[in-house]
C-alpha cells in the first residue's frame, strides 16, 4: 500500500476503482500513487485540506505584521473552535480568549474578530501572535468535487496531460485546456470544480 505523504486522501482506491469501472487489480500500485499526488495536488491547488481536520484538532500560528481586528483561518470550512489565544511579545504567555467577547467566527468567511464589547479591537501584532486550534473541513469529499478528483486521476492514469501521444503508430490529439491567461492547465471541466473550492 502506498504511504499518504500529506494528510488523508480525497479517494480511497476502492472508490476510484468503482466509480471508474476498473475490476482489475493489476495497477493498483500505479493508482494508490496517483490518489496519493492528485489528492496532494487538489489541496495545494485549493489551498485547504478538506478531509485532514475534520475530525483533527488544527493549531495554527498567525503572525501579525500590521494592526487589524481580523484573522482569517487557512482551513475552510470552519466547524468548531475550541482556543483562541494571543500574546504580546514572542518571550510573552499566552493569553486564552472567550468566544463571543473576545473574539466573534465568522463562518461564512472563516475569519475569527478580535472584539471588545460592541467594537472592534486589533489583534496582537509580532510572530506567532495568534495561535488557535479548531476543526475544519468535510466529513466526507462534496459530490462534485469527489468527481473532479475520479476524473484528475484517469487524467494522469491516461497520459491525458500530453497533447500528442502515439500508440501502435495512430497519433492521438487530446484536446488542450483553457487557454484563459494565467490559467493552471486542468481540463476545463475539471478546474471548473476546483475553482468553487479554491481559496484566494
Amino acid at each position: 500500500m502506498a504511504v499518504i505523504v500529506n494528510g488523508l486522501d480525497l479517494i480511497s482506491l476502492a472508490d476510484y476503482k468503482t466509480l471508474a469501472g476498473i475490476s482489475s487489480s493489476t495497477d493498483d500500485s500505479k493508482l494508490e500513487e496517483l490518489i496519493d499526488s492528485v489528492s496532494q495536488l487538489v489541496k495545494t491547488y485549493c489551498g485547504i485540506s478538506f478531509l485532514d481536520y475534520y475530525s483533527a484538532d488544527k493549531t495554527e500560528f498567525i503572525t501579525k505584521n500590521f494592526s487589524t481586528h481580523l484573522v482569517e483561518l487557512t482551513e475552510s470550512p470552519v466547524t468548531t473552535v475550541t482556543t483562541v489565544q494571543e500574546r504580546s511579545s514572542p518571550t510573552a504567555d499566552y493569553t486564552t480568549l472567550t468566544e463571543n467577547t473576545d473574539y466573534v467566527l465568522d463562518a461564512t468567511t472563516d475569519c475569527l474578530y478580535r472584539v471588545s464589547g460592541s467594537t472592534y479591537k486589533n489583534w496582537e501584532t509580532g510572530p506567532n501572535s495568534v495561535k488557535v486550534i479548531y476543526r475544519a473541513g468535510y466529513s466526507a469529499l462534496p459530490q462534485d468535487l469527489r468527481l473532479a478528483v475520479v476524473d484528475l486521476i484517469t487524467y494522469y492514469n491516461k497520459n491525458e496531460q500530453k497533447q500528442r501521444q502515439t500508440i501502435a503508430g495512430a497519433t492521438i490529439q487530446n484536446q488542450s485546456t483553457s487557454s484563459t491567461r494565467n490559467s493552471v492547465a486542468f481540463p476545463d471541466h475539471i478546474k471548473r470544480v476546483l475553482d468553487l473550492y479554491k481559496v484566494y
